[in-house]
């Protein structure tokens, strides 16, 4: 009698497979219209015809599992009722096109089956001892593949986009909070679910916030600075949660609303600078919390002078140093300030955004210079500032301006290797090339002993 009845579950399979996957055929023709059915808003068709008897076959299903739940053994229980839970929610979503409702009723029940799959997550999450119910883990895993499901289904209409998203953004939401209330040491297993839903929370108010601008008629440059506001309000939760575990996951999901933003703005170098300023403001007050002080430091410091850069290709400059050279000078003062303050400080905190503004622009246009004189210029600072990273014992230095050094004058000297390895015999370069191979690993123990000894003493410098 089980493996009759699993059978029967399983030909209800294809039928919930393409119930869940088939909103993404439909990708192409987001608010295209609604669509005259059910079925068709899968674009999908699997057979159902034959398949408009499956919600009752996975509802019988279901039915006996919780019948044989007082019959089986202790151990045994909970997996019945997790089947149990997984065959309903496979039932209930699979009904209206089985039935072949229409649209609105169609994301109506998916939005409400999403609904009740979550509160029995969050409060039917206890059975006897205090621990983490089976039940639970899987009315959560349907609920946040529901979700998903309906946010694809509603996409053929601008209201129902709009409404169910709005809807979902609620409910994750709720049921984030709701888990922090409930989650104890005996139900720790509910802390990876609760920063799920917070993560979902994040991704519903980007998308919702997107179809907003869409329904306004924002051109996707626009849209592009308005999505740094999700980041900017994930940044002051996370300051409000401090070191709460869901913290870092909600943080590191709205980093990627900001790639969202950069990308939407690709194409338009102008508005590309002002999002990655945003997100720089947005980075620098992350580092103001002392738990994300070192990391988000270096990541504002990074999008600031990325920014500069950006806009400074915006705007065809084609002397970059007028610009960035002011800006190094006052960054290297601070940094000097920085490092009497503090000797343990690091260089690439006090000297290296400051150094970067400069050198990293002026390499890029050396390399599409074709005059000499600003290879020159910035072969002999980079040098500088090589020699007095290794005379100070500054890592920054050392590594910021023997870098710039090798490929300025690796771009320099290029023409001519060329032309001397053009008129060597073919044969030569191989040769030379197998020669110090063999040099090398005749001396490879010496050899690795001297990289050691470099990364050890790099390693040393401030």
């Amino acid at each position: 009698a089980g493996v009759s009845v699993a059978g029967a579950a399983l030909w209800a399979l294809p039928a919930t497979a393409v119930t869940l996957l088939g909103p993404m055929s439909r990708a192409d023709r987001v608010w295209s219209g609604a669509p005259g059915g059910a079925r068709e808003a899968l674009g999908t068709d699997p057979g159902w015809p034959a398949m408009t008897t499956a919600p009752l076959v996975l509802l019988i299903a279901a039915a006996l599992l919780v019948a044989a739940y007082g019959r089986l053994p202790a151990s045994a229980r909970p997996a019945a009722l997790t089947g149990a839970t997984a065959l309903g929610w496979a039932a209930v979503l699979i009904l209206p096109m089985a039935l072949d409702l229409g649209y609105t009723a169609a994301v109506a029940i998916h939005l409400a089956l999403t609904a009740g799959t979550l509160t029995l997550g969050v409060h039917g999450r206890r059975v006897a001892g205090g621990v983490w119910s089976p039940v639970s883990t899987t009315a959560m895993v349907c609920a946040l593949v529901g979700a998903a499901d309906v946010a694809l289904l509603a996409l053929a209409t601008e209201t129902a986009t709009l409404i169910t998203l709005g809807v979902l953004l609620a409910l994750l939401c709720g049921g984030a909070v709701a888990l922090d209330t409930a989650v104890t040491t005996a139900a720790f297993a509910a802390r990876p679910f609760q920063a799920l839903l917070a993560c979902a929370a994040v991704g519903a108010a980007v998308a919702l916030l997107c179809a907003f601008c869409a329904s306004a008629g924002l051109p996707r440059e626009t849209v592009a600075p308005v999505v740094v506001a999700v980041p900017a309000a994930a940044a002051l939760l996370g300051a409000r949660l401090g070191r709460h575990p869901v913290a870092l996951p909600v943080e590191l999901t709205a980093a990627g609303a900001g790639l969202l933003a950069v990308a939407l703005a690709a194409g338009h170098p102008e508005t590309v600078a002002l999002v990655l300023a945003l997100c720089g403001v947005v980075t620098a007050g992350t580092a103001l919390r002392p738990e994300r002080r070192q990391a988000a430091g270096y990541l504002a410091a990074a999008l600031f002078v990325l920014a500069t850069w950006v806009r400074l290709y915006a705007s065809d400059v084609a002397t970059p140093e007028a610009y960035t050279l002011p800006v190094t000078a006052l960054a290297l003062v601070v940094g000097v300030l920085r490092r009497r303050g503090d000797r343990e400080a690091s260089s690439w905190t006090a000297y290296g955004p400051g150094l970067a503004a400069t050198l990293l622009p002026s390499l890029v246009a050396a390399w599409g210079d074709t005059h000499w004189l600003r290879p020159l210029a910035l072969g002999v600072a980079a040098l500088a500032v090589t020699l007095v990273g290794a005379r100070l014992r500054l890592q920054a230095l050392l590594v910021l301006g023997g870098t710039v050094l090798a490929l300025d004058t690796l771009h320099e000297l290029a023409p001519y290797v060329v032309q001397v390895v053009g008129a060597l015999p073919r044969w030569l370069p191989p040769a030379l090339a197998g020669l110090l191979l063999l040099a090398v690993g005749a001396t490879y123990e010496r050899r690795l002993h001297d990289a050691r000894r470099l990364r050890e003493s790099l390693g040393r410098m401030r």
